[in-house]
């Protein structure tokens, strides 16, 4: 197919994905523990309809987790295989209160789409599957569909699966659509992520509560204390203060602080925290945030020294760290800092190594044309990413001769994971392009 034969076969076919992309966004399917998992199920089950469609064989397959679908279509007689990968959970809500409209009835204002997993990663899903439909019977290349079941939930049984299914996953090219783009109008090829380590550490100071007034000012609380503790994870200026971790000063571009400001939401008055660039602070140093701290609720809380006190830490590391050995250093630097001589207890929750990925050779350069076109002549940026997907070192170490190509539907105003996730509608249809154009290079990179 022509490239306007492309563009005429994507826009003929976007306003049906926009309607099984809301179809999907309906379905609450979350695989954390406490939530229904039939939801999950069911979003399966919608997925693997959505592929039959593209006349794909499909199988719903799991590893002792939630269900991830396969979808296979041969490649025609020379031609490479190109496996597309999305996942079809989403996160949890969090406070509805903060939504502006129900986070499973999407719906559109200002040319978003407004609703949870609108763009991550449904609208990942829904990128290939426009990208099938604008080639119907005449697709250039073989293709492996996987779309994951709990990428959200940490991939648990991912490693499982693709061992499992690896003759099935088996692809010359692997794009993964779980990323962001530069900017609105400015798209992206991902080539660092940073990777994670969660884990909650508890302090204690007493065997049980005790009267504030009769013991208060000689007994240290565990809620002082482990503030205390926390307050050493930075510096003064808000750098990541534990020794050992890996921190680079290496990235290709730099963010706009007004931008950036902007888009994060900052508060007026609030300062930035850490050195040097942005982009280092998010990509290439490590991060350490305090996600949420155990103790009593200010409405109930009675004049009594807290006798134990948790919180969950996550740190995000820097590519070139490995996970086993920052977990053992942040455990080493929390006992440590025991203010008073306190009990200190760290666990482990879970972890995932940070990656770099090649972006040179005919591949990067088919996917990088591809956006070029699809965006209107506007180069695409390589970037990194400070979130992790951790799964992305798995697929290069069982898979070490593909080239992979990191892509995804977000904008920096998508908030995923946030209240109000919302999806940019001009630019999903540029990715929707992007994905076909790409498919129609990476054919014709490989007949030379």
């Amino acid at each position: 197919m022509t490239e306007s034969d492309l563009r005429a076969a994507v826009a003929r076919e976007l306003p049906g994905v926009r309607a099984d992309l809301e179809r999907l966004v309906r379905i609450p399917g979350i695989a954390f523990e406490g939530f229904d998992h039939t939801q999950v199920e069911r979003s399966a089950e919608a997925v693997a309809e959505l592929l039959r469609g593209c006349g794909l064989d499909v199988d719903i397959v799991r590893a002792g987790g939630q269900p991830a679908v396969i979808g296979r279509k041969a490649a025609p007689p020379g031609a490479p295989t190109v496996m597309l990968y999305a996942h079809h959970d989403v996160q949890p809500v969090g406070d509805r209160a903060l939504w502006e409209s129900d986070p499973f009835e999407p719906v559109e204002r200002d040319g978003r789409l407004y609703g949870r997993g609108a763009a991550d990663d449904k609208a990942g899903i829904m990128a290939h599957v426009a990208a099938l439909r604008a080639f119907g019977d005449r697709l250039p290349v073989g293709v492996v569909l996987f779309i994951e079941g709990e990428e959200e939930y940490g991939s648990d049984s991912l490693e499982r699966l693709l061992a499992e299914h690896r003759d099935k996953l088996a692809s010359d090219v692997i794009v993964i659509a779980d990323s962001t783009n530069w900017d609105v109008g400015v798209p992206a090829l991902t080539t660092s992520l940073r990777g994670i380590v969660n884990c909650f550490v508890e302090v204690r100071t007493l065997n049980h509560a005790v009267h504030s007034g009769m013991f208060g000012g000689a007994v240290p609380d565990a809620l002082t204390t482990l503030v205390r503790l926390l307050a050493t994870l930075h510096d003064d200026a808000g750098n990541v203060a534990v020794e050992g971790l890996v921190g680079k000063e290496e990235a290709s571009v730099d963010y706009p602080e007004d931008r950036f400001r902007a888009e994060a939401g900052l508060v007026e008055g609030a300062t930035l925290i850490g050195t040097g660039r942005i982009t280092d602070r998010l990509w290439t140093k490590p991060a350490l945030a305090v996600l949420g701290i155990d103790a009593p609720a200010t409405a109930e809380a009675p004049n009594a020294l807290v006798p134990a006190a948790k919180a969950k830490l996550s740190v995000r590391l820097a590519p070139g760290d490995d996970p086993k050995r920052a977990y053992a250093v942040l455990s080493d630097h929390l006992r440590k800092h025991a203010p008073w001589g306190a009990q200190v207890t760290v666990t482990f929750e879970h972890d995932g190594a940070p990656c770099v990925i090649d972006a040179t050779g005919p591949v990067c350069d088919a996917a990088r044309s591809a956006f070029r076109t699809a965006w209107d002549g506007t180069d695409p940026v390589d970037i990194g990413v400070g979130g992790s997907i951790p799964f992305i070192a798995t697929f290069q170490e069982m898979f070490p001769q593909a080239s992979i190509l990191v892509t995804g539907v977000e904008d920096p105003h998508a908030r995923a994971h946030g209240p109000n996730e919302s999806l940019h509608l001009g630019e999903f249809a540029r990715v929707c392009l992007a994905e076909a154009l790409l498919l129609s290079r990476v054919a014709a990179a490989a007949r030379g």
